[in-house]
C-alpha cells in the first residue's frame, strides 16, 4: 500500500460512513477525505470543480445510499458525480463501488440500472461465477454477505461478471484491473447495521420473501460480518496492486 495513500470516498446518506475498511486503511496510514453529497445545500447547484482534483485521489470508494442512480431530478448532484466518476476512471485509477456505488459506476459508464425483480435485505449466500479470465479478482466459491437493495445494475461494457445468486444475477463485477463493483455491502459492521436499522422509513419500503426481519438482523452474530470485511480488504489491495498507485 502506497504511503501516504490518498483515499477519497463519496458518501450519499448521513450515517453510512466508511464501515469496516476505515480501520484497515488507517492501519496503513492512508489519508482519508470525503465528499458528503447529502450535506450539500439544495439551493446551490454542485459544480464539477467542487469535487476533488483527480490527481489528488489514489483510491476512490463509492458508498451506498437510499436513492436511485436514476433520480437526478430529486438529487441533481448525481449527474455531476457520474461525470466525475467517468473522468476519474478514464485515467485508469482504482475504484471500488459498494451497492449504490457499484450501480453509480455502471450508470456512469452507460449500463442500465433498474428495479430488481425481488428486493434483497439481510444475510444471503453469493456464488462465484465460473470460467472467469485468469488474473481476475479471486472469490470464494460461496460466501455470505449483507444485502440491502431494490435495484440492480447491468454490467458495464467490457466488465467481467464475478458473482451472482438466484435473487439478483449481477452481484459483483470487475472492469479492467482497477475497478470492482459490488451489489452487496461487504463493508457492513455491527455498528453500521444498527444505524441502518434505525432508519424506519427505509425499512418500511422493503418487503418480500428475500427480506430478513428486523429482529433477526439485530441478532446478527459478529462472525457474520467477517467474510465481507475480509473480502473488501482484499479488494482494496487488489485494485491498488494492479494500478500504478
Amino acid at each position: 500500500m502506497k504511503s501516504p495513500l490518498k483515499v477519497h470516498y463519496f458518501q450519499h446518506i448521513a450515517g453510512e460512513g466508511f464501515g469496516s475498511c476505515l480501520s484497515y486503511l488507517k492501519a496503513g496510514h492512508a489519508e482519508i477525505t470525503a465528499t458528503e453529497f447529502f450535506a450539500l445545500p439544495v439551493e446551490q447547484p454542485l459544480e464539477l470543480e467542487a469535487l476533488p482534483e483527480i490527481n489528488d485521489v489514489d483510491l476512490l470508494i463509492i458508498m451506498g445510499g437510499t436513492m436511485s442512480v436514476n433520480d437526478e431530478a430529486n438529487f441533481p448532484w448525481l449527474k455531476v458525480e457520474k461525470r466525475w466518476i467517468r473522468r476519474y476512471l478514464a485515467q485508469g485509477k482504482p475504484a471500488i463501488g459498494l451497492c449504490l456505488g457499484g450501480q453509480l459506476i455502471a450508470s456512469a459508464l452507460g449500463a442500465a440500472v433498474s428495479r430488481n425483480r425481488h428486493q434483497e435485505l439481510g444475510w444471503t449466500s453469493v456464488t462465484k461465477v465460473g470460467n472467469v479470465p485468469e488474473g481476475t479478482f479471486e472469490l470464494p466459491e460461496v460466501f455470505s454477505v449483507m444485502q440491502w437493495h431494490s435495484e440492480t445494475f447491468e454490467l458495464p461494457k467490457g466488465a467481467v461478471h464475478l458473482a451472482e445468486n438466484s435473487v439478483c444475477r449481477n452481484q459483483m463485477y470487475q472492469l479492467g484491473s482497477n475497478v470492482l463493483g459490488f451489489q452487496f455491502h461487504p463493508e457492513m459492521t455491527p455498528e453500521v447495521l444498527q444505524m441502518f436499522l434505525e432508519n424506519d422509513e427505509e425499512l418500511a419500503v422493503f418487503n418480500g420473501i428475500y427480506v430478513q426481519n428486523e429482529k433477526e438482523l439485530k441478532q446478527s452474530p459478529e462472525h457474520c460480518f467477517e467474510q465481507g470485511n475480509q473480502l473488501l480488504n482484499r479488494a482494496i489491495d487488489y485494485v491498488l496492486a494492479k494500478t500504478a498507485c
